[in-house]
């Protein structure tokens, strides 16, 4: 399997395969409208700005799996973030990136990037895994999404680089990408 193996659902309801994205460096984020960290939108049409040209992708991927904080239909989500955010980059269907409902995707990048904890010097870190381990343990149980914007890096080839939780500001990931690009 790679990165390129598998079909998805863009926002609009039109099937697309991954394999249209050989080639780029990809950024592969899950999202919500109504989440503490929904206002990383902004820094992520950020970078597509500074490197879409380049030959960055991101794509983001709603999800209503934690706390319910996508509870809108996917058009609402699109105009939530084109509204909002100024979001141009490719928005998906509502998708399921944790359990056995998971997307295979998602299934797929969490295995090629396991889960290597919060950054706990960080507040963000540390409140987030705080919270996790008080009102969901199991969410931080094995390798799978632990919440809202956990963000995959993706080289030209297909190879899952690196893995940046939520609490990871997307500016952060600059050096990286540019590694990459």
């Amino acid at each position: 399997m790679s990165v390129y193996s598998y079909e998805l659902e863009t926002i609009k309801g039109e099937k697309v395969s991954m394999e249209q994205y050989k080639g780029k460096v990809l950024i592969v984020v899950n999202t919500a409208s109504k989440c503490g960290f929904t206002p990383q939108y902004t820094d992520l049409q950020k970078l597509y700005a500074e490197y879409q040209e380049q030959g960055l992708e991101i794509l983001g991927f709603p999800s209503n799996q934690f706390g319910e904080q996508e509870p809108g239909a996917n058009s609402d989500v699109q105009s939530f973030c084109q509204l909002n955010y100024g979001v141009t980059f490719p928005l998906f269907a509502k998708t399921d990136v944790r359990d056995e409902t998971a997307h295979p995707l998602f299934r797929y990048l969490t295995e090629e990037a396991p889960f290597e904890g919060f950054d706990i010097t960080e507040p963000s870190g540390k409140m987030l895994n705080a919270f996790l381990q008080e009102k969901l343990p199991h969410f931080l149980e094995g390798n799978s999404v632990k919440w809202n914007f956990t963000k995959f890096l993706i080289d030209r080839e297909g190879n899952v680089i690196k893995r940046f939780e939520s609490t990871d500001e997307p500016l952060n990931m600059k050096a990286d990408i540019e590694q990459l690009l």
